[in-house]
């Protein structure tokens, strides 16, 4: 039964995004993100039907296991891009430095400002890594480590949604520019879109976005441990 449960849930899934991405291929703005899209129609579909998330979550584990496969498929666009990212080592380095840095600022900042409880503002801190890295810091310095993820996919799909407003706002046309940026604020869903553009934008944000998470992961728990 438990089998039969996971593979139905697993044919939604899936039948539910290939609907949506088709949905977008007609009609291209952000806000119809496939992935935003998808989320809000399993999560109405879990509602109305009263399906607890763990009946749910059967299935979506066998989803979970390809996450390691495909994030080491972003090995290839990296290694034709070699010779780019080279050249732009330093800039990228700094970028994503700044970055890193303005991520956890902002979240210690905004929590802060809102009166949050400690343990929400220690699961603040890691939101702009992948959820996998972000999970482990959270559970290092003292956060809740389901609500870190849960924080790491708003935070990634805010910036797959928010990105072309802010790169068109703020003149910035460089495919490497554009990599890198979306892969140090939505890490890994930013830089499955940024492949979507290209492959040169793609490959700078899967750096930015292995860099960010090191970056973090040294100096998260540091910055908390200093000014809490």
């Amino acid at each position: 039964m438990r089998v039969m449960l996971a593979l139905i849930f697993l044919l939604v899934t899936i039948g539910v995004y290939i609907g949506t991405k088709k949905l977008y291929t007609r009609y291209p703005y952000p806000f119809m993100l496939p992935l935003l899209i998808s989320t809000i129609v399993l999560i109405i579909l879990l509602l109305v039907f009263q399906i607890p998330y763990e009946t749910y979550a059967l299935g979506g584990k066998w989803l979970e296991m390809l996450l390691g496969p495909a994030v080491v498929a972003l090995a290839y666009p990296l290694y034709r891009q070699l010779s780019m990212l080279k050249s732009n080592f330093i800039p990228i380095v700094t970028s994503v430095s700044i970055g890193a840095i303005i991520g956890i600022g902002s979240g210690l900042m905004l929590s802060k400002w809102a009166g949050l409880e400690q343990e929400l503002i220690y699961s603040l801190v890691p939101k702009s890594v992948t959820t996998p890295v972000a999970m482990d810091i959270a559970t290092t310095i003292g956060g809740i480590p389901p609500l870190s993820a849960v924080l790491v996919m708003v935070a990634g799909i805010g910036g797959v949604v928010l990105a072309p407003y802010l790169f068109k706002w703020c003149k910035i046309v460089q495919e490497i520019g554009k990599g890198i940026g979306t892969g140090s604020a939505a890490h890994a869903i930013g830089t499955a879109k940024a492949l979507e553009n290209s492959e040169k934008e793609g490959a700078a944000s899967s750096v930015a976005m292995t860099l960010s998470a090191i970056i973090v992961s040294i100096i998260g728990p540091f910055i908390v441990f200093l000014f809490y």
